[in-house]
């Protein structure tokens, strides 16, 4: 069927449902201006690369990055989580279509085309998109989802190695189309999710947990336990940070993430060899009793003073979560904060993710820290974000002193390094509908 592609899209642009959304997607101080000239390129990209080819139907999705608020690498051994879909994100345009390829071209990126009838491990795709886009094509499946082909353009303003979760935000946005042009919205956020995780694991090469794919596509602040009794249970968390009189701000220290495979993999990998000694598979299995009861003898026979320290920052953060869940339903937003603070601190001297140790003299996550301590003194809370060992820092700032705040860290890491986040409402979806 040939006929305009972008005109129902661009009208749908400028009707009151579209802007009622936008301060939901991008928080109450949205510009509006910037993301209608956003969702209009994106509408323009899309006849750029598939001419006015509209399919059966013709959608717009949105899917968020994410930030990390509490539980720094407690998901991959089923602890517990504290994370928030953000007001960056990245958006689609998609449409079925007859065949069996599904078609994806980000900007900026060399275009992804695969053939769903064929869902095998590809190793050479191992780190690309193209990996990503067929595993979770082939989780669909694996489930006995129907999938299909599609067309599809996406453009993201989610900064690539950030610690904001671009790659995981980019898989939940294909899940989700997958899932509302196939499947009419059958599935949930958590078995997205899980689709995503496998495909990172098992197509990409990438040992992640869930967290990101949950954050990504869930809205809102969620509190996340991997080990519940019903597999994983996600319990929003109503809060607006921003009333608080505090800015979240991600400092990207402009470290390389290159050649951190190993010091990733590490983290839970020492901390399941404590598990196993323990006779457990994951560290959210054991009882923190039991394993200060047993750390002599584990300590002899690990030979690794470093899984010791990693476990116990698993146990100390994995407490932590719940009081910081607490302390935001409650609104003790200085007992959060300062909450904050101690698991920026646990994650500094137990887990040990702030620098590489080959490579000691970079040491750029507790230079920003270091800074950071000495514009806020005690006036906010800072930590590592994310995975560590390059990257990114998080700060809350007194909203007076974000922009003496933002100079300061710009000088010593380069102009755009501060992001100043918000909170997103809404999960990832079809906008047009």
């Amino acid at each position: 069927m040939i006929m305009d592609a972008g005109s129902d899209l661009m009208n749908y642009l400028e009707s009151d449902d579209f802007i009622k959304k936008l301060p939901k997607l991008y928080g109450k101080n949205v510009h509006i201006e910037y993301q209608l000239k956003r969702y209009g390129n994106i509408i323009d990209f899309y006849k750029e690369i598939y001419g006015n080819y509209i399919g059966n139907s013709i959608a717009l999705y949105s899917t968020s990055g994410r930030t990390e608020l509490a539980g720094n690498h407690t998901d991959h051994n089923r602890g517990r989580v504290i994370a928030a879909s953000i007001d960056l994100d990245t958006i689609g345009v998609a449409c079925r279509c007859p065949g069996s390829i599904i078609s994806l071209v980000s900007q900026g990126f060399a275009p992804v085309n695969i053939d769903i009838g064929d869902l095998s491990v590809h190793p050479n795709e191992a780190g690309t998109t193209l990996a990503l886009v067929r595993g979770i094509a082939a989780g669909f499946v694996k489930r006995g989802f129907r999938i299909g082909s599609f067309k599809a353009v996406t453009s993201t303003n989610v900064p690539k190695g950030s610690g904001l979760s671009s790659s995981a935000a980019i898989e939940m946005l294909c899940a989700t189309m997958l899932n509302d042009m196939y499947n009419d919205n059958t599935l949930d956020t958590i078995e997205m999710a899980v689709i995503c995780q496998e495909a990172e694991n098992m197509y990409f090469g990438k040992p992640c947990g869930l967290m990101d794919q949950i954050a990504c596509g869930y809205g809102g602040i969620v509190e996340i336990d991997f080990l519940s009794s019903d597999g994983v249970t996600v319990s929003p968390i109503t809060n607006d940070i921003a009333s608080f009189g505090y800015d979240i701000v991600i400092v990207d220290t402009k470290k390389d993430h290159a050649d951190l495979q190993e010091a990733y993999a590490a983290i839970p990998r020492e901390m399941k060899d404590v598990a196993k000694l323990m006779e457990k598979t994951v560290l959210g299995e054991v009882s923190p009793q039991d394993y200060y009861a047993s750390i002599r003898i584990l300590r002899n026979k690990l030979e690794n003073d470093r899984a010791l320290l990693r476990a116990h920052h698993f146990f100390f953060e994995n407490e932590r979560v719940t009081h910081m869940a607490d302390a935001l339903r409650s609104g003790d937003f200085i007992k959060y904060l300062y909450l904050v603070q101690q698991s920026g601190n646990s994650s500094f001297m137990f887990l040990q993710n702030l620098y590489e140790n080959n490579h000691w003299k970079s040491q750029s996550l507790p230079l920003a820290l270091a800074v950071s301590e000495r514009l806020l003194h005690d006036r906010g809370a800072f930590r590592v974000h994310g995975g560590g060992f390059a990257g990114t820092i998080q700060a809350y700032v007194p909203k007076e002193l974000t922009c003496s705040y933002t100079s300061a860290m710009e000088k010593l890491f380069g102009p755009g390094c501060v992001q100043n986040i918000t909170i997103r409402e809404l999960p990832s979806a079809r906008l047009n509908c």
